[in-house]
């Protein structure tokens, strides 16, 4: 099944959970359903843009991208490098998402978490700017998207990027990113879903997408700003803050809230497709054959 107009264009992926057998076949399969992009996330496995090339040579359509690749894992320069790298050998096939993760990301390295905005800032600045590589040939431009939720992080996103990235947030939300980034810059608003109508198994799924974010200070600071309290993130997450943040149901209820995203000034749909059985090892077919966009 293809959907005409389908808003997704591409699948966040946590690769570091599929041996190297199971990553390509996943790739593969997702290319022959013809989503554009494979997004990876950057955990702390394998290294985000090795992972990114490994997928890129053994694929030939489909675009892969860092989404995100945490700024304090590496400096401005290395990661210009690397995305200058990956869309030549690719042939213009790698989009750099960047982020400035949390003050974990700082801590394990044993470096100072500094002002987000202003690292940010700074780290694309110099990527943008003059840096000291020598580029065998012609380079595909590559695009850099900024994970941003802030109206401080999205006017950076608006000034130095293509675009912003953003992640379980409710359409009113992209609806003032939007206002911010101007009419010209990408918006990706990454959707985790899950294909059910019952809801225990719906919110069990949200509550399991959910709980690594659940006590980070950045995120509680904008659920804050979009009504939600501290009893909301507490205790595993409320129902409310589960059905804002993560969408299930059947596939009109999940088309709808993607078109909710699109009409409040989204360019495209990432979305994460969770199984909704608990104990399900694997991709969730069903929801990725159904939005499935087809092959042009």
């Amino acid at each position: 099944m293809a959907i005409e107009n389908s808003p997704v264009r591409g699948v966040m992926t946590a690769a570091d959970f599929m041996s190297p057998t199971e990553l390509l076949a996943y790739a593969q399969r997702l290319e022959s359903l013809g989503y554009p992009e494979l997004w990876l996330t950057d955990m702390f496995g394998r290294e985000i843009y090795v992972t990114a090339g490994f997928i890129l040579a053994n694929t030939s359509r489909i675009k892969v991208a860092t989404g995100i690749a945490h700024i304090y894992g590496r400096d401005a320069i290395a990661s210009e490098q690397a995305g200058r790298t990956l869309s030549e050998l690719s042939g213009g096939r790698f989009i750099q998402g960047l982020g400035v993760s949390h003050p974990i990301a700082a801590t394990m390295r044993g470096v100072p978490w500094d002002d987000p905005v202003e690292k940010t800032r700074a780290y694309i600045a110099a990527m943008r700017g003059e840096v000291p590589l020598q580029p065998r040939a012609e380079v595909p431009k590559v695009p850099i998207y900024l994970a941003a939720h802030g109206p401080k992080m999205m006017a950076v996103a608006a000034e130095l990027a293509d675009g912003a990235n953003m992640y379980m947030q409710p359409p009113e939300r992209t609806a003032e990113a939007r206002a911010t980034l101007g009419p010209d810059k990408a918006l990706n608003v990454v959707l985790p879903c899950c294909l059910t109508t019952d809801p225990a198994l719906g919110r069990a799924a949200g509550r399991r997408a959910l709980s690594i974010y659940l006590p980070l200070a950045a995120y509680q600071r904008r659920w804050r700003a979009n009504g939600f309290t501290e009893e909301d993130w507490s205790g595993g997450g409320s129902d409310r803050l589960v059905d804002s943040c993560f969408t299930w149901g059947d596939l009109d209820t999940i088309m709808s809230r993607m078109r909710a995203h699109i009409d409040a000034g989204a360019t495209a749909i990432e979305i994460g497709a969770g199984p909704a059985d608990p104990d399900a090892r694997g991709p969730a077919w069903d929801l990725l054959e159904a939005l499935a966009p087809g092959v042009n």
